[in-house]
């Protein structure tokens, strides 16, 4: 079995039997599998955890998977559903989704499409630099620079910046920086953070730069669009 160093991945399909299929399944093959039986219930739990990878039915109740598929920004997403027609393949493809697979699949075929997706994803990751707006994160050599510019950051405002910047289209909850970061920046508690985001507003704006982080009350921070 290929290192799935606990990639987590999120099931999204109103049928319990298949759930509770493809849990035991991923989770025999060292997957961390959360499980959603609506379109709903997904975006909550995408509000509050990043998973590494989504397999989405398209039939759900409430939210349908076409109309969650473009609220889903940064994660891949296969596809899993009875219809076969190419029209529809194609369309989900344009749309979003990282691939597309027909039921009923043969489980083999489905772990080797979620291996190659986890893997594409990984590749996209190792790029050294991440941008938003004038501002430049080199997660080769740790460092933050507005308008090429450097800007010293400690190391878990700089944890911070870099998580905010990996996800620029959401909200990170308090509660999900604290445990992505964590790791690395044990010094950052929930009481902490406030005063670690407006240190690292503080110096983006000494910089030149505008005020790139928003607040998103009772939830969490996300980079600001224009």
């Amino acid at each position: 079995m290929e290192e799935t160093a606990m990639k987590h991945i999120l099931i999204v399909d109103d049928d319990m039997h298949i759930g509770t299929m493809l849990e035991e399944l991923l989770g025999s093959e060292g997957y961390r599998v959360t499980l959603a039986y609506s379109g709903t219930e997904a975006l909550l739990l995408l509000s509050a955890c990043r998973p590494d990878l989504i397999l989405l039915d398209l039939m759900l109740p409430g939210l349908s998977g076409e109309e969650v598929l473009p609220r889903i920004k940064g994660i891949p997403v296969i596809i899993m559903s009875a219809k076969a027609e190419v029209e529809d393949k194609v369309s989900l493809l344009l749309r979003g989704a990282a691939d597309y697979i027909t039921k009923p699949f043969d489980t083999k075929e489905l772990l080797a499409r979620i291996t190659v997706q986890l893997r594409n994803a990984a590749a996209k990751d190792m790029s050294p630099n991440l941008v938003f707006d004038d501002i430049t994160v080199d997660t080769a050599s740790h460092t933050v620079a507005v308008c090429g510019r450097p800007v010293r950051m400690t190391r878990t405002e700089y944890a911070i910046l870099k998580l905010l910047m990996q996800n620029p289209s959401h909200v990170c909850t308090k509660s999900a920086i604290l445990e992505r970061i964590s790791e690395d920046t044990p010094d950052c508690t929930e009481s902490s953070l406030k005063v670690h985001m407006s240190n690292i507003r503080k110096k983006l704006l000494d910089a030149g730069s505008r005020d790139c982080i928003e607040s998103v009350w009772g939830i969490g921070f996300k980079m600001k669009e224009d």
